[in-house]
C-alpha cells in the first residue's frame, strides 16, 4: 500500500488545498500553542517576571516534532483541552534539560491563552494565503472584464432571458464582490490579530502587577495587538472572521452557479478550463462536466451551518465559556480549509475560462429578437404613452411567437409602428450592443476602484 504524505484527507483537495490543510493540521494546531509558550517565556525573561536563563531552556523545547501527539490527543479526551496535556509534555521536555527552568512554563497563563493565541496565529497565515488567491481572482476577473466589454449575452431573470448585457457585466458583478471581500479582510486583521492573555478569569491575577506589562510585551513578541482586555469569554472576533469566510463563500457559491448554468448543454456559453481527466463522466464520453463549480457549490452549501455554529457559539458564561468555547476548534478550521478550496478552485477556474461569443450571439437571436421588445417599448413610448406602447409590442411579441417570424418583421409590417419608427431605427433597436444601458460605465467604475495592489500594500 503507497504511503501519504499530504496532509489532507482523501477527499481533502477537492475541496480544500494543501496548504490550508498544513496550516491547520494538527501538528500545526500544537506549534501554534507553543509558540505562545515560547514567547511568553522570552517576554517574562525580558521583564525580570522569571529567571533570564529560564526562556531559552523553554523555548528550545517548543518545537511540535517533540511532541508524542498520539499521546496528546488521548490525554486531550480527559483533561477537556489540549493545551492540558501540551503543557505537562512541555513541562516535562523542559525538565529533561533543566529543572529550575520547568518551574516557569507556562507561567501566570491559562489554557485558554495558549489554544486562542495559537490559532490566531495559524489564522494569520491563513489569511496571508486568503489575499494571495483574492487578489488572484480579482486579477482574473479583472481581465475577463477588460476583454469583453463588447461581448453581448443574454441577461437572465427568473432563469429566463430578460435583456442583452454584455460579459463584462457579469464578471464586474463578480469582481465588484470579491473586492469588497478583500477590503473587509484587510479591515478585519486589526480587530482580529489580537493577542489572548488574561490567565485564570481574565484578570491576570497570578502576575501581580507585571501583568499588563507581560501582555503587552507578549503581544510585541508574537507582533499581535495588544487588545484593551482579555477576551475570554467574548466571541465577537472569532464570530466575525467565521461570518466573513462565509460571505466569500456565497460570493464563490453565486458565481459557480453562474458559471455552471453557463455550461449546460442548452446554453454553452462558458466553460472552465480543458484538461486531461477534468470533467469527464465514468460511463459517458462526451460529459464535460462542471467539477470546479460542483466543489465550490458544495463549499457555499456547508458554510452556512458552520458560520451558524460560530455564531451559536458566542454565547458563553460568565468568564469562561463551557463548550461554545469547544465548539468553535473545529468548525473554524473546517470553514477555513472550504474557503481556501472553493477559492483556490474559482481562482483557477477563471484564469482559464473558456468562452464561446458565436453561442452567446446565438442565444441573444434564439427567440426571433423578443429579447429586444423593452427598447421598441421605450422607444415607441414617447410617442404612443408607455401603456399603450407596451401593449403594442406585446401583442407583437404574440404574433411573432405564434408565426414563427422575427419579431422586428412583425413590427416592421405594423402601420402604427411604422408612422413612429423607421426601417432603420427598428434596425438599430434590435443591435443588442445598442441596448445595454449603462453597462460601460458600471464596468468602468468598478475597474476604476480595484485595488491593484493587494489591501495591505495600499
Amino acid at each position: 500500500m503507497a504511503d501519504r504524505v499530504s496532509h489532507a484527507p482523501l477527499l481533502g483537495l477537492l475541496f480544500g488545498t494543501e496548504a490550508a490543510f498544513g496550516l491547520f493540521s494538527d501538528q500545526a494546531r500544537l506549534q501554534g500553542m507553543l509558540d505562545f509558550e515560547a514567547a511568553l517565556a522570552r517576554a517574562e525573561a525580558r521583564l525580570g517576571v522569571i529567571p533570564a536563563n529560564a526562556a531559552p531552556a523553554i523555548v528550545d523545547k517548543c518545537r511540535a516534532e517533540l511532541f508524542d501527539l498520539d499521546a496528546l490527543a488521548r490525554a486531550a479526551a480527559g483533561a477537556g483541552n489540549l493545551a492540558i496535556p501540551m503543557v505537562k509534555q512541555l513541562t516535562e521536555l523542559v525538565a529533561r534539560a533543566d529543572q529550575d527552568a520547568a518551574r516557569f512554563v507556562h507561567w501566570g497563563a491559562t489554557s485558554q491563552d495558549a489554544i486562542d493565541t495559537g490559532l490566531l496565529l495559524q489564522l494569520r497565515h491563513f489569511l496571508d494565503l486568503a489575499d494571495g488567491d483574492l487578489a488572484r481572482l480579482s486579477d482574473a476577473l479583472a481581465r475577463l472584464t477588460e476583454a469583453h466589454g463588447q461581448t453581448p449575452m443574454v441577461g437572465r431573470t427568473w432563469m429566463q432571458h430578460a435583456l442583452p448585457i454584455t460579459f463584462a457585466l457579469k464578471t464586474a458583478g463578480w469582481l465588484d464582490a470579491i473586492e469588497r471581500h478583500r477590503r473587509r479582510f484587510a479591515e478585519l486583521r486589526p480587530r482580529l490579530l489580537v493577542v489572548q492573555f488574561g490567565g485564570a478569569a481574565g484578570t491576570l491575577a497570578a502576575l501581580g502587577p507585571r501583568g499588563l506589562d507581560v501582555a503587552e510585551a507578549l503581544a510585541r513578541e508574537l507582533d499581535l495587538g495588544h487588545p484593551a482586555m482579555p477576551w475570554h469569554g467574548q466571541r465577537d472576533r472569532m464570530a466575525e472572521v467565521a461570518a466573513l469566510l462565509g460571505l466569500v463563500l456565497g460570493t464563490l457559491g453565486k458565481m459557480a452557479r453562474d458559471l455552471s448554468l453557463l455550461m449546460q448543454t442548452d446554453v454553452g456559453e462558458a466553460f472552465e478550463p480543458a484538461a486531461a481527466g477534468r470533467g469527464g463522466s465514468s460511463t459517458m464520453p462526451h460529459k464535460r462536466n462542471p467539477v470546479a463549480a460542483a466543489a465550490v457549490l458544495a463549499a457555499a452549501t456547508r458554510a452556512p451551518g458552520l458560520v451558524a455554529t460560530m455564531l451559536s457559539a458566542m454565547v458563553q458564561e460568565h468568564e469562561r465559556g463551557l463548550g461554545g468555547w469547544h465548539a468553535e476548534w473545529e468548525t473554524l478550521p473546517e470553514l477555513c480549509r472550504l474557503m481556501a478550496g472553493a477559492l483556490h478552485q474559482m481562482a483557477e477556474t477563471m484564469a482559464g475560462l473558456e468562452l464561446d461569443p458565436v453561442r452567446m450571439r446565438a442565444n441573444l437571436d434564439a427567440t426571433n429578437g423578443l429579447i429586444m421588445a423593452e427598447a421598441v417599448t421605450i422607444a415607441l413610448g414617447s410617442a404612443l404613452g408607455r401603456l399603450a406602447a407596451h401593449e403594442l409590442v406585446e401583442q407583437a411579441c404574440r404574433e411573432a411567437a405564434r408565426s414563427k417570424r422575427h419579431l422586428r418583421d412583425v413590427l416592421a409590417a405594423h402601420e402604427t409602428v411604422g408612422k413612429h419608427l423607421s426601417v432603420q431605427d427598428l434596425d438599430r433597436l434590435f443591435q443588442p450592443l445598442h441596448y445595454v444601458g449603462q453597462a460601460g460605465r458600471f464596468v468602468a467604475r468598478v475597474l476604476g476602484a480595484r485595488v491593484v495592489a493587494g489591501p495591505r500594500d495600499k
